[in-house]
């Protein structure tokens, strides 16, 4: 398996180096947009609105809104220079109680293997991990965009979970009033 990213877990002045890799791999269906009266595909082309004419891929790219409506333009070069503080460290935060974190924040989750020369403080934070129940809360920086995430032991390694920012979380709305029930009907539904 690949290396996505290589780097060191920091705690305090503790330095354990490791490398991520990806814990999961989805196997999503794929459906094509296609033309409901003869089936065939539906293309999509990229259209330049100030030079009215279609443009080729190569001269597409990415750009950022501000609020007046202007689009400043934002080139890879331009996000690898960025000043992310945790590039390559995974910034320990903090440590909590695992049942302390709601899994509707989870995101994507990575496996942390030992990187070069870290094995025994790598195992020691696993340990230490396992036996307290508690997971490292940790700001890290990937793929160009700062994370919140957590590192938490399975099997004996560590396994890096990446977190939602409260605000990427949707509001459910204001749930229906609970309805009452009697201890009979709970007791039932307890045994099943």
């Amino acid at each position: 398996m690949k290396a996505t990213w290589s780097g060191v877990v920091q705690v305090g002045l503790v330095a354990v180096p490791v490398r991520l890799y990806a814990a999961t791999h989805e196997h999503p269906v794929r459906l094509h947009e296609v033309h409901l009266a003869d089936g065939s595909r539906v293309e999509h082309r990229r259209f330049c609105r100030a030079e009215n004419r279609e443009i080729p891929y190569e001269q597409v790219g990415r750009g950022f809104a501000l609020a007046d409506g202007r689009v400043v333009p934002i080139t890879d070069e331009d996000l690898a220079h960025l000043p992310l503080p945790t590039r390559q460290t995974i910034d320990v935060l903090g440590f909590v109680p695992f049942e302390d974190i709601d899994p509707i924040s989870f995101s994507r989750p990575y496996f942390a293997g030992p990187g070069p020369g870290g094995d025994r403080p790598y195992a020691l934070l696993v340990e230490a991990l396992a036996r307290t129940g508690h997971v490292a809360v940790a700001k890290v920086a990937l793929r160009g965009r700062e994370r919140l995430a957590l590192l938490r032991p399975r099997h004996g390694m560590l396994v890096l979970q990446t977190l939602l920012w409260q605000d990427e979380l949707r509001d459910p709305g204001d749930p229906a009033p609970p309805t009452p029930v009697t201890d009979q009907e709970l007791e039932l539904a307890e045994v099943l």
